[in-house]
């Protein structure tokens, strides 16, 4: 399985291809940052987020794209730039016709390093070591992108089978 990973951000926003999947060796396939300058109007900026991901799914064809889930900051204005960048990317996925899966930070960071509370060095640092790079990817973002391809590659099927379970039983089906 193939998953674009994206660390969403107006001025920095990560992009990181993975293939790989549980039991299967992880593959570093691609990763970027797209940067837009804090200058420039709103509009604008989520409109080369738009092209610069449209541009990367048609590249790399992924199977499924992993965003991170937006969480409450104490600064408003990072959290309204994170999310609409996110949101850019749920919709080139949608558009692609790719699914979607959302991970928070933490989640992100136990399925990476073992642990929900580890800092962005240790993320890295597991990121380099699992992709087997000569280099740590850099900026941050990079890294995060990775992160999160890679804790889709091996959390999202199990999610998915989980909600589908769900689903089911919810329509009152069995297993």
């Amino acid at each position: 399985m193939r998953v674009l990973g994206v660390d969403p951000g107006l001025t920095r926003c990560g992009l990181g291809v993975v293939e790989g999947g549980p039991g299967v060796p992880l593959r570093l396939v691609g990763t970027t940052v797209i940067r837009t300058s804090p200058g420039t109007d709103i509009g604008s900026r989520l409109l080369v987020l738009d092209e610069q991901i449209t541009m990367w799914l048609n590249q790399y064809e992924p199977d499924a794209v992993a965003v991170e889930r937006v969480f409450s900051q104490h600064n408003v204005r990072t959290v309204m730039g994170t999310a609409q960048a996110g949101a850019v990317a749920i919709v080139c996925a949608a558009r692609s016709g790719l699914p979607v899966a959302m991970h928070t930070p933490s989640e992100v960071k136990a399925a990476v390093t073992g642990s929900g509370r580890a800092d962005k060095a240790q993320v890295t640092h597991m990121v380099t070591r699992l992709l087997r790079m000569l280099d740590p990817p850099r900026p941050a973002d990079a890294a995060d992108a990775l992160a999160l391809a890679i804790c889709h590659l091996w959390r999202g099927g199990a999610q998915a089978r989980i909600a589908a379970g769900a689903a089911a039983i919810d329509a009152g089906g069995t297993r």
